[in-house]
This record gives structure tokens, C-alpha cells and sequence, in this order.
């Protein structure tokens, strides 16, 4: 006869697990951040733009964020020297967005914290596990983003 699960029981409540398992990454990894003095949304916004120039609204959907959301975002990466906004010369009602030389330094210098601490997080997992997680983890994303474009 199978056991029952504790309803109680942290462990046996999958979303209250990764709640909890999310937490303690968020602290690391905002620890980890704190080294290149970004927030979170400041260092995805880095990290997008480092594989190169986008437009800023082709920025905001990427980063899922309101336009005005991620011009506040924009305004303090510009100002610290991080990144610079220019019009698209081929559409002026463009703005493209692209990392400086010190936004492209502070982007390796957070490559290399989180690369840390990701050590430190996932050290216990193969590579084929982390492979999995992130499968799994981009599965329960989608299905988030599908329940809220329903709405």
C-alpha cells in the first residue's frame, strides 16, 4: 500500500519547493550581482544586449517587460555608462539600444560571478541534469506565459 503524502509536508508541495529552492537562488544570485552593482532586470537587460544592438521595443518583448518599465531600466544603465540609446537611422521613431565598452566589461565581470555561483548552486547536478532542469524549468515558463495570455 502506498503512503500517503504529508499535504503538510514542504517537500511533497512541488510549487512551495521550487518557492523555497527559488529564494535561496535569488539571494545567491543577487549576491553574485551585487559584485557588478546590478539588479536583476539591470543584469538581464546586459546580458540580452550582449549578443548585440536591439531596438528598445524589440528589448522590452524580449525581457517581457512594459515599455515603460524597461525605459526606466534603460535611464539607469545609461546613466551609470553601461549602455547608450541611439536613434535607427533607417526609422527615426527607432531607438537602438547597445552596451558600452563598460557595459560590455561589466557584463564579463557578471559572467563571471554568476558563473560562480552557479557553480556553487548546481554543483551536485551532472551535466545532463542541469540540461534538465533547464528543459523542465522553460516547460513550467511557457506554460505560465500561455495562462496569462489567456486571460
Amino acid at each position: 500500500m502506498r503512503a500517503v503524502p504529508d499535504p503538510g509536508a514542504p517537500t511533497d508541495r512541488l510549487g512551495f519547493l521550487l518557492a523555497l529552492r527559488g529564494e535561496a537562488t535569488s539571494a545567491r544570485i543577487r549576491g553574485a550581482l551585487a559584485v557588478a552593482g546590478l539588479s536583476p532586470r539591470h543584469a538581464l537587460t546586459l546580458l540580452h544586449l550582449g549578443s548585440g544592438p536591439m531596438s528598445q521595443r524589440g528589448l522590452a518583448d524580449t525581457l517581457e517587460v512594459d515599455p515603460s518599465q524597461l525605459v526606466a531600466i534603460l535611464n539607469d544603465l545609461e546613466r551609470d555608462g553601461q549602455l547608450e540609446r541611439r536613434r535607427d537611422p533607417a526609422d527615426r521613431r527607432r531607438h537602438i539600444v547597445e552596451l558600452t565598452e563598460s557595459g560590455t566589461a561589466t557584463l564579463r565581470a557578471m559572467d563571471t560571478a554568476l558563473d560562480e555561483a552557479e557553480r556553487e548552486l548546481f554543483s551536485a547536478l551532472s551535466g545532463p541534469d542541469r540540461a534538465a532542469l533547464r528543459n523542465l524549468l522553460e516547460r513550467v515558463s511557457a506554460t505560465d506565459r500561455r495562462e496569462c495570455t489567456e486571460d
